[in-house]
């Protein structure tokens, strides 16, 4: 899909301010500073419409992204951040779990996770939570250009064996540097907005 519009809508922390109407939306789930900035960056071709932070735990907001007027990508707080207070990892938690169990309108969770490190405890987590919950989720390794090609398998077969990945969900590569995997997301994206 070639993205020709795309704005922040609204930063919400609550349900009445979400979008209203039924376009699809889809989440985009990782812990911090996994690169869900630089993925949102790289799907929608624009260098800083999600602004990267140096800070890691720095969104504390469901952000609405509206592409092409057809769908929305959510970008929801980064989790597994230790300086954030547990209250606050309290709130988000329960912020993200009501927007995830609760939107019509959310059709799948794209779970961002880092392809040069094994998943993280809260990885298998968010991962086990949208099982439960059956909701549709792509995983993505991102960051494979850090990573030499011939070692891709072995970092995938890692990732596949600690979330333990049923069969039907999709994990591919991505880089947001070279835009490898965006064709591949794209085509998940499209194949259950129509759903």
């Amino acid at each position: 899909m070639k993205i020709t519009k795309s704005e922040i809508v609204i930063s919400a922390v609550k349900p009445e301010q979400y979008p209203e109407g039924e376009l699809p939306e889809f989440a985009l789930a990782g812990r911090s500073n996994v690169g869900k900035s630089s993925f949102i960056n790289k799907m929608i071709n624009r260098k800083s419409l999600a602004r990267i932070s140096s800070k890691p735990g720095k969104t504390q907001t469901l952000n609405f992204y509206l592409l092409n007027e057809l769908l929305y990508f959510v970008d929801v707080p980064g989790y597994g951040y230790a300086k954030v207070s547990k209250s606050e990892r309290a709130a988000w938690g329960k912020m993200i779990e009501t927007y995830m169990t609760d939107r019509k309108p959310l059709k799948a969770v794209v779970l961002i996770v880092d392809l040069r490190h094994p998943p993280t405890k809260d990885d298998i987590m968010m991962y086990d939570f949208l099982k439960h919950f059956d909701i549709p989720c792509l995983v993505v390794a991102t960051k494979a250009d850090k990573i030499p090609k011939g070692k891709w398998q072995k970092h995938l077969a890692v990732t596949r064996k600690a979330l333990q990945i049923e069969d039907g969900d999709a994990l591919i590569l991505f880089s947001s540097e070279t835009g490898l995997g965006k064709d591949e997301a794209w085509k998940f994206i499209t194949d259950y907005m129509n759903d």
